[in-house]
């Protein structure tokens, strides 16, 4: 792997979820009018939903709106990589604006793994799309039974780089604050946010950068804090799905540490939501960044350095049923088989 490999800026791609009556719908009405949008296509499933004020609308072409903000609004017709494709191909042939950035609205009951592996995809990256950030909708009035109901809220809330919680104007204080404790338990490397009426910020999306490699170090260190210290939060509600860290000194084989992630993708792949980490590996001076999505595992990255801080590697797994010694064990048999032999083995 050569450092080479890191990603381009491209046009940043942000997808926003939630599941049904959790405000998502409320907060777009809001997004899309407002001044921080300029530049930004957004692709809805329904114009009808979503209250555009058409006041706004400075010019309206085939499914798309685009506002006087200067945000364009889509709507998606049928897949959604169709859909992206056309936007670029219709960009280029001046029959829209140009766009900085794209914000993807999920359906409700949308699985996010699948629309995430796609948007990672070659044939995506390829047509100079990047992924930045992932945000979920959990409703602060609701969001604990949803959450005890329906794998889908507990999935989407694992896999967010960003849990905006919505209603918090209308629930009990010590309520909202246990939900809190709870999406921290559930994904402790997520950045949680109060929203109000619906109102955020554009920039509270548009900075986020979560399928940098760059940024795994401060979503680490995260997700170590608050995994250990949640852990009553996740036993005390029985959920599913929680947060294992991972954590060895001294460089590691990068094929034991190759064929252990490879293992676990295969065999776990539909109970892993997302692995995230930092290697520190032989032969390698600098830090190598990980990061996976169900059973897709992402090319290794090369980071910068390690600074001050001692080399180690951390890596943290947030999944359904998922079990720390195991997945230490796993390790330890990798690295048992290939440690000393493929000790140089290269990126």
């Amino acid at each position: 792997m050569n450092a080479d490999l890191h990603r381009s800026d491209g046009i940043g791609v942000y997808v926003i979820t939630g599941f049904l009556g959790s405000g998502k719908t409320t907060l777009l009405n809001h997004l899309v009018n407002d001044a921080g949008m300029q530049d930004t296509a957004v692709i809805i499933n329904e114009f009808g939903e979503v209250g555009i004020d058409h006041a706004l609308v400075e010019s309206a072409f085939e499914d798309a709106l685009l506002l006087s903000n200067g945000c364009l609004c889509c709507s998606i017709r049928g897949d959604l990589l169709d859909t992206l494709e056309t936007l670029v191909v219709r960009r280029d042939m001046g029959q829209i604006p140009e766009f900085k950035r794209v914000l993807i609205e999920t359906t409700g009951l949308a699985d996010p793994a699948p629309i995430i592996e796609s948007l990672t995809a070659e044939v995506v990256t390829g047509r100079g799309f990047s992924l930045r950030a992932i945000a979920a909708t959990v409703d602060a009035l609701h969001g604990g039974r949803q959450l005890d109901s329906r794998f889908e809220t507990r999935k989407q809330a694992a896999i967010a780089d960003l849990l905006l919680l919505t209603k918090t104007d209308l629930a009990a204080a010590e309520e909202a604050a246990s939900l809190k404790r709870r999406l921290r338990a559930l994904n402790p490397g997520a950045c949680v946010l109060d929203v109000v009426g619906g109102v955020i910020a554009p920039e509270a999306i548009f900075t986020l950068d979560g399928f940098n490699p760059s940024a795994a170090e401060d979503w680490l260190g995260e997700a170590e804090t608050h995994g250990h210290a949640d852990d009553h939060d996740i036993n005390r509600h029985g959920d599913d799905i929680r947060a294992i860290a991972i954590r060895r000194q001294g460089p590691l084989s990068w094929s034991a540490v190759r064929h252990w992630l490879r293992s676990l993708a295969s065999l776990r792949g539909g109970d892993i939501l997302r692995i995230k980490g930092i290697l520190h590996l032989e032969g390698c001076a600098a830090p190598v960044a990980v990061h996976g999505i169900q059973s897709m595992l992402h090319p290794p990255q090369v980071l910068k350095g390690w600074g001050a801080e001692e080399p180690a590697s951390r890596v943290v797994f947030i999944g359904r049923d998922l079990d720390a010694g195991g997945v230490e064990h796993a390790l330890d048999k990798a690295l048992a088989a290939h440690g000393i032999a493929a000790g140089g083995d290269a990126l």
